[in-house]
Protein backbone atom coordinates (compact mmCIF):
# COMPACT_ATOMS: atom_id res chain seq x y z
CA UNK A 1 0.00 0.00 0.00
CA UNK A 2 1.08 3.59 -0.57
CA UNK A 3 0.77 6.29 2.10
CA UNK A 4 1.12 10.00 1.33
CA UNK A 5 3.15 12.17 3.71
CA UNK A 6 2.39 15.88 3.50
CA UNK A 7 6.05 17.06 3.39
CA UNK A 8 6.45 15.33 0.01
CA UNK A 9 6.98 11.59 0.33
CA UNK A 10 4.98 8.55 -0.75
CA UNK A 11 5.79 5.69 1.63
CA UNK A 12 5.38 1.99 0.89
CA UNK A 13 3.58 -0.08 3.51
CA UNK A 14 3.39 -3.86 3.22
CA UNK A 15 0.09 -5.48 4.11
CA UNK A 16 1.76 -7.11 7.13
CA UNK A 17 2.41 -3.62 8.53
CA UNK A 18 6.06 -3.38 7.52
CA UNK A 19 7.11 0.12 6.42
CA UNK A 20 9.81 0.02 3.76
CA UNK A 21 12.73 2.35 4.51
CA UNK A 22 12.82 3.95 1.05
CA UNK A 23 9.81 5.92 -0.22
CA UNK A 24 8.26 5.31 -3.61
CA UNK A 25 8.69 9.03 -4.26
CA UNK A 26 10.44 11.91 -2.51
CA UNK A 27 9.76 15.42 -3.84
CA UNK A 28 10.30 17.32 -0.60
CA UNK A 29 12.64 19.67 -2.48
CA UNK A 30 9.72 20.89 -4.64
CA UNK A 31 7.33 21.67 -1.82
CA UNK A 32 7.41 24.88 0.20
CA UNK A 33 5.42 25.14 3.41
CA UNK A 34 4.13 21.64 4.11
CA UNK A 35 2.26 22.80 7.17
CA UNK A 36 -1.34 23.88 7.44
CA UNK A 37 -3.11 23.04 4.16
CA UNK A 38 -0.18 22.88 1.72
CA UNK A 39 2.18 20.10 0.72
CA UNK A 40 1.79 16.75 -1.03
CA UNK A 41 -1.99 16.34 -0.85
CA UNK A 42 -3.14 13.59 -3.18
CA UNK A 43 -2.09 10.39 -4.96
CA UNK A 44 -3.73 8.21 -7.60
CA UNK A 45 -2.31 5.13 -9.29
CA UNK A 46 -3.09 4.68 -12.97
CA UNK A 47 -5.67 1.89 -13.46
CA UNK A 48 -2.89 -0.05 -15.24
CA UNK A 49 -0.23 0.85 -12.68
CA UNK A 50 0.92 -2.74 -12.22
CA UNK A 51 1.90 -2.89 -15.89
CA UNK A 52 2.87 0.70 -16.74
CA UNK A 53 4.13 2.09 -13.39
CA UNK A 54 2.38 5.45 -13.91
CA UNK A 55 0.99 7.41 -10.98
CA UNK A 56 -0.21 10.96 -10.33
CA UNK A 57 0.16 13.40 -7.46
CA UNK A 58 -1.41 16.68 -6.34
CA UNK A 59 1.02 19.02 -4.57
CA UNK A 60 1.69 22.68 -3.87
CA UNK A 61 5.09 24.05 -4.91
CA UNK A 62 7.43 26.52 -3.20
CA UNK A 63 5.22 29.39 -4.41
CA UNK A 64 2.09 27.71 -3.04
CA UNK A 65 0.65 26.88 -6.47
CA UNK A 66 -0.98 23.54 -7.28
CA UNK A 67 0.67 20.97 -9.55
CA UNK A 68 -1.00 17.88 -10.94
CA UNK A 69 1.93 15.77 -12.11
CA UNK A 70 2.71 12.28 -13.38
CA UNK A 71 5.64 10.14 -12.25
CA UNK A 72 6.86 6.73 -13.31
CA UNK A 73 7.95 3.77 -11.19
CA UNK A 74 9.77 1.10 -13.23
CA UNK A 75 8.24 -2.34 -12.78
CA UNK A 76 5.39 -0.73 -10.74
CA UNK A 77 7.19 -1.21 -7.46
CA UNK A 78 10.71 0.09 -7.81
CA UNK A 79 11.47 3.59 -6.58
CA UNK A 80 10.14 6.31 -8.84
CA UNK A 81 12.63 8.69 -10.42
CA UNK A 82 11.78 12.26 -9.33
CA UNK A 83 13.19 13.40 -12.68
CA UNK A 84 10.37 11.53 -14.44
CA UNK A 85 7.89 14.26 -13.48
CA UNK A 86 5.52 15.35 -16.23
CA UNK A 87 3.30 18.29 -15.33
CA UNK A 88 -0.30 17.99 -16.49
CA UNK A 89 -1.74 21.08 -14.84
CA UNK A 90 -0.54 24.06 -12.80
CA UNK A 91 -3.08 26.23 -10.98
CA UNK A 92 -2.10 29.52 -9.38
CA UNK A 93 -3.38 29.72 -5.80
CA UNK A 94 -4.33 33.23 -4.64
CA UNK A 95 -4.18 32.23 -0.94
CA UNK A 96 -2.43 29.53 1.08
CA UNK A 97 -5.55 27.60 2.12
CA UNK A 98 -8.37 25.66 0.42
CA UNK A 99 -6.12 23.83 -2.04
CA UNK A 100 -8.41 20.81 -2.27
CA UNK A 101 -6.10 17.85 -2.75
CA UNK A 102 -8.33 14.94 -3.72
CA UNK A 103 -7.20 12.85 -6.69
CA UNK A 104 -8.83 9.63 -7.94
CA UNK A 105 -9.47 7.61 -11.05
CA UNK A 106 -13.13 7.01 -11.69
CA UNK A 107 -14.69 3.77 -12.93
CA UNK A 108 -14.57 5.34 -16.41
CA UNK A 109 -10.75 5.40 -16.32
CA UNK A 110 -10.53 9.20 -16.21
CA UNK A 111 -8.65 11.18 -13.57
CA UNK A 112 -10.73 13.39 -11.25
CA UNK A 113 -9.08 16.36 -9.52
CA UNK A 114 -10.47 18.25 -6.52
CA UNK A 115 -9.56 21.94 -6.27
CA UNK A 116 -10.64 24.33 -3.52
CA UNK A 117 -12.00 27.82 -4.08
CA UNK A 118 -8.57 29.48 -3.74
CA UNK A 119 -8.73 30.25 -0.06
CA UNK A 120 -9.01 33.16 2.34
CA UNK A 121 -12.56 32.93 3.74
CA UNK A 122 -16.00 33.14 2.18
CA UNK A 123 -14.72 32.78 -1.40
CA UNK A 124 -13.91 36.49 -1.87
CA UNK A 125 -13.01 36.01 -5.55
CA UNK A 126 -16.26 34.22 -6.35
CA UNK A 127 -14.49 31.17 -7.75
CA UNK A 128 -16.99 28.55 -6.64
CA UNK A 129 -19.69 29.68 -9.08
CA UNK A 130 -17.33 30.86 -11.85
CA UNK A 131 -17.02 28.27 -14.63
CA UNK A 132 -14.07 30.14 -16.15
CA UNK A 133 -11.67 29.05 -13.37
CA UNK A 134 -10.64 25.58 -12.13
CA UNK A 135 -10.81 26.77 -8.51
CA UNK A 136 -13.76 25.46 -6.52
CA UNK A 137 -14.25 22.62 -8.99
CA UNK A 138 -13.95 18.93 -9.64
CA UNK A 139 -12.09 18.37 -12.91
CA UNK A 140 -12.18 15.29 -15.14
CA UNK A 141 -9.36 14.63 -17.59
CA UNK A 142 -8.01 11.86 -19.84
CA UNK A 143 -4.37 11.12 -18.99
CA UNK A 144 -3.97 8.61 -21.83
CA UNK A 145 -4.70 10.97 -24.72
CA UNK A 146 -3.76 14.50 -25.61
CA UNK A 147 -0.88 16.67 -24.46
CA UNK A 148 -0.54 17.28 -21.60
CA UNK A 149 -3.98 15.64 -21.24
CA UNK A 150 -7.21 15.15 -23.09
CA UNK A 151 -10.70 16.38 -22.25
CA UNK A 152 -13.42 13.70 -22.46
CA UNK A 153 -15.97 14.65 -25.08
CA UNK A 154 -18.86 13.96 -22.67
CA UNK A 155 -17.70 16.37 -19.97
CA UNK A 156 -20.77 18.46 -19.08
CA UNK A 157 -19.37 21.91 -19.97
CA UNK A 158 -17.43 21.07 -23.14
CA UNK A 159 -19.84 23.02 -25.34
CA UNK A 160 -20.58 25.92 -22.97
CA UNK A 161 -18.96 29.19 -24.07
CA UNK A 162 -16.58 30.63 -21.48
CA UNK A 163 -16.49 27.46 -19.35
CA UNK A 164 -13.39 25.34 -18.82
CA UNK A 165 -14.09 22.08 -20.65
CA UNK A 166 -12.31 19.98 -18.00
CA UNK A 167 -14.88 20.89 -15.29
CA UNK A 168 -17.03 17.98 -14.08
CA UNK A 169 -18.78 19.71 -11.13
CA UNK A 170 -18.61 23.09 -9.39
CA UNK A 171 -19.73 25.05 -6.35
CA UNK A 172 -17.16 23.42 -4.01
CA UNK A 173 -15.30 25.13 -1.18
CA UNK A 174 -12.55 22.66 -0.31
CA UNK A 175 -13.04 19.10 -1.61
CA UNK A 176 -10.24 17.67 0.51
CA UNK A 177 -11.27 14.04 0.08
CA UNK A 178 -13.61 12.32 -2.39
CA UNK A 179 -14.04 8.74 -3.57
CA UNK A 180 -16.03 6.49 -5.89
CA UNK A 181 -18.22 3.61 -4.82
CA UNK A 182 -16.69 0.63 -6.62
CA UNK A 183 -20.07 -1.13 -6.84
CA UNK A 184 -22.27 1.70 -8.14
CA UNK A 185 -19.86 4.28 -9.61
CA UNK A 186 -21.42 6.97 -7.41
CA UNK A 187 -19.13 9.82 -6.31
CA UNK A 188 -19.05 11.03 -2.70
CA UNK A 189 -17.31 14.30 -1.82
CA UNK A 190 -16.40 15.56 1.63
CA UNK A 191 -16.50 19.35 1.22
CA UNK A 192 -15.04 21.32 4.13
CA UNK A 193 -17.34 24.10 5.34
CA UNK A 194 -16.82 27.74 6.28
CA UNK A 195 -18.17 28.87 9.64
CA UNK A 196 -21.11 26.65 10.44
CA UNK A 197 -21.71 23.58 8.27
CA UNK A 198 -19.76 20.57 6.97
CA UNK A 199 -21.19 18.58 4.09
CA UNK A 200 -20.98 15.39 2.06
CA UNK A 201 -22.10 15.69 -1.54
CA UNK A 202 -23.30 12.97 -3.87
CA UNK A 203 -22.72 12.65 -7.58
CA UNK A 204 -24.93 9.86 -8.85
CA UNK A 205 -23.27 7.93 -11.66
CA UNK A 206 -26.47 8.24 -13.72
CA UNK A 207 -26.32 12.06 -13.68
CA UNK A 208 -23.07 12.18 -15.69
CA UNK A 209 -21.72 15.25 -13.90
CA UNK A 210 -22.57 18.93 -14.16
CA UNK A 211 -23.65 19.32 -10.52
CA UNK A 212 -23.56 22.71 -8.79
CA UNK A 213 -22.96 21.97 -5.11
CA UNK A 214 -23.83 25.52 -4.11
CA UNK A 215 -20.79 27.25 -2.61
CA UNK A 216 -20.67 30.17 -1.92
CA UNK A 217 -24.39 30.83 -2.37
CA UNK A 218 -24.96 28.09 0.19
CA UNK A 219 -22.94 26.45 2.95
CA UNK A 220 -24.39 22.99 3.44
CA UNK A 221 -28.14 23.40 2.94
CA UNK A 222 -28.12 26.96 4.29
CA UNK A 223 -27.79 30.37 2.68
CA UNK A 224 -24.34 31.91 2.89
CA UNK A 225 -24.22 34.78 0.37
CA UNK A 226 -26.74 36.26 0.84
CA UNK A 227 -27.28 35.13 4.42
CA UNK A 228 -30.99 34.63 3.79
CA UNK A 229 -33.36 34.43 0.86
CA UNK A 230 -30.85 32.76 -1.48
CA UNK A 231 -32.00 30.70 -4.43
CA UNK A 232 -31.03 27.02 -4.52
CA UNK A 233 -32.49 26.49 -7.99
CA UNK A 234 -30.23 24.20 -9.98
CA UNK A 235 -28.16 23.21 -6.95
CA UNK A 236 -27.44 19.68 -5.78
CA UNK A 237 -27.79 19.93 -2.01
CA UNK A 238 -25.66 17.73 0.27
CA UNK A 239 -27.00 14.37 1.35
CA UNK A 240 -25.43 14.82 4.80
CA UNK A 241 -24.49 17.92 6.78
CA UNK A 242 -23.49 18.59 10.38
CA UNK A 243 -22.83 21.73 12.35
CA UNK A 244 -19.67 23.05 13.95
CA UNK A 245 -21.02 22.04 17.31
CA UNK A 246 -20.02 18.52 16.20
CA UNK A 247 -16.75 19.14 14.34
CA UNK A 248 -14.77 21.58 12.21
CA UNK A 249 -13.64 19.91 8.97
CA UNK A 250 -15.15 16.86 7.33
CA UNK A 251 -12.82 14.07 6.21
CA UNK A 252 -14.48 12.38 3.27
CA UNK A 253 -14.33 8.60 3.35
CA UNK A 254 -14.90 5.35 1.49
CA UNK A 255 -17.84 3.08 0.64
CA UNK A 256 -17.15 -0.38 1.99
CA UNK A 257 -17.03 -3.08 -0.68
CA UNK A 258 -14.75 -5.58 1.05
CA UNK A 259 -15.14 -9.22 2.06
CA UNK A 260 -14.50 -9.36 5.80
CA UNK A 261 -17.64 -7.47 6.84
CA UNK A 262 -20.36 -8.48 4.36
CA UNK A 263 -23.08 -6.97 6.53
CA UNK A 264 -21.70 -3.50 5.82
CA UNK A 265 -21.49 -3.68 2.04
CA UNK A 266 -22.43 -0.29 0.58
CA UNK A 267 -21.78 1.55 3.86
CA UNK A 268 -19.96 4.88 3.57
CA UNK A 269 -17.59 5.64 6.46
CA UNK A 270 -16.39 9.22 7.09
CA UNK A 271 -14.88 11.32 9.88
CA UNK A 272 -14.07 14.84 11.12
CA UNK A 273 -10.55 16.21 11.49
CA UNK A 274 -11.19 17.97 14.81
CA UNK A 275 -13.68 15.85 16.75
CA UNK A 276 -12.35 12.55 15.27
CA UNK A 277 -15.76 10.93 15.23
CA UNK A 278 -16.33 8.04 12.80
CA UNK A 279 -19.81 7.81 11.26
CA UNK A 280 -21.48 5.99 8.42
CA UNK A 281 -24.58 5.84 6.25
CA UNK A 282 -25.86 4.03 3.18
CA UNK A 283 -27.41 5.50 0.04
CA UNK A 284 -30.89 4.51 -1.08
CA UNK A 285 -32.66 6.31 -3.93
CA UNK A 286 -30.17 9.18 -3.76
CA UNK A 287 -30.63 9.78 -0.02
CA UNK A 288 -28.56 8.94 3.05
CA UNK A 289 -30.13 6.25 5.28
CA UNK A 290 -29.11 4.08 8.22
CA UNK A 291 -26.91 6.74 9.86
CA UNK A 292 -24.67 5.31 12.58
CA UNK A 293 -21.95 6.54 14.92
CA UNK A 294 -18.87 4.33 15.35
CA UNK A 295 -16.74 6.67 17.43
CA UNK A 296 -16.73 4.41 20.48
CA UNK A 297 -15.48 1.47 18.40
CA UNK A 298 -13.24 3.25 15.87
CA UNK A 299 -12.46 6.77 17.02
CA UNK A 300 -10.78 6.27 20.39
CA UNK A 301 -7.26 5.96 18.93
CA UNK A 302 -7.67 8.78 16.40
CA UNK A 303 -6.44 12.32 16.90
CA UNK A 304 -6.63 14.12 13.53
CA UNK A 305 -8.10 11.79 10.89
CA UNK A 306 -7.07 13.24 7.56
CA UNK A 307 -7.92 10.55 5.00
CA UNK A 308 -9.42 7.16 4.31
CA UNK A 309 -7.85 4.51 2.14
CA UNK A 310 -8.81 1.19 0.61
CA UNK A 311 -6.82 -1.88 -0.41
CA UNK A 312 -7.31 -4.21 -3.38
CA UNK A 313 -9.69 -6.36 -1.36
CA UNK A 314 -11.94 -3.38 -0.58
CA UNK A 315 -11.01 -3.20 3.11
CA UNK A 316 -10.92 0.32 4.61
CA UNK A 317 -8.15 2.20 6.42
CA UNK A 318 -8.17 5.48 8.36
CA UNK A 319 -5.09 7.72 8.21
CA UNK A 320 -4.29 10.02 11.13
CA UNK A 321 -2.21 13.14 10.45
CA UNK A 322 -0.05 12.36 13.49
CA UNK A 323 1.39 9.37 11.69
CA UNK A 324 -0.75 6.27 12.23
CA UNK A 325 -2.75 4.09 9.84
CA UNK A 326 -5.71 2.10 11.21
CA UNK A 327 -7.59 -0.74 9.54
CA UNK A 328 -11.32 -1.29 10.12
CA UNK A 329 -11.81 -4.98 10.95
CA UNK A 330 -14.66 -7.14 12.29
CA UNK A 331 -15.13 -7.29 16.06
CA UNK A 332 -14.42 -11.04 15.97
Amino acid sequence: MFVVEQPGRVRVLRTDGTLLPAPLLDITDRIGDAGSEQGLLGLAMHPSFTSNGRFFVNYTDTAGDTHIAEFHAPNAGDLANPASERTLLTVQQPFANHNGGGLAFGPDGYLYIGLGDGGSGGDPLGNGQNLATPLGKLLRIDVDRGEPFGVPSDNPFVARAGALPAIWAYGLRNPWRFSFDRATGNLLIGDVGQDNWEEIDLGLAARRGGENYGWNVTEGRHCYAPASGCSTAGQTLPIVEYGHDQGCAVTGGIVYNGCRMPGYLGTYFYSDFCSHFVRSFRIENGAAVDARDWTAELGASLSSPSAFGVDDAGEIYIVDLRGSVHKIVPRT
